[in-house]
């Protein structure tokens, strides 16, 4: 078992983009979407979540930690998850 006390601390700089998102101000609901969403309905809502993204101060942070975590779900930094899945395999 891993000894957590022997675990360094999180650094500030590599979340702090995120109190400067423009997506703290809407729900979870706009970028994730839920369990049986398809066709019009997720592209409605993937595009509203694009739109909100396109004016984030942080957008260019926000991808670049999507894609260093490989994160699976929903829209970061303007991109959904086909289109990252598509850049991922494209620069590796």
């Amino acid at each position: 078992m891993t000894d957590t006390r022997r675990l360094p601390w999180p650094r500030t700089e590599h979340w702090d983009w995120q109190r400067h998102a423009a997506c703290r101000e809407y729900g979870d609901t706009v970028f994730f979407h839920p369990e049986h969403e398809r066709g019009g309905a997720r592209l409605r809502r993937e595009n509203a979540a694009k739109a909100i993204c396109g004016h984030c101060p942080v957008q260019r942070a926000c991808l670049h930690h999507a894609l260093q975590t490989h994160e699976p779900y929903g829209v970061w930094g303007g991109l959904g998850e086909s289109e990252r899945r598509s850049l991922l395999a494209h620069t590796a």
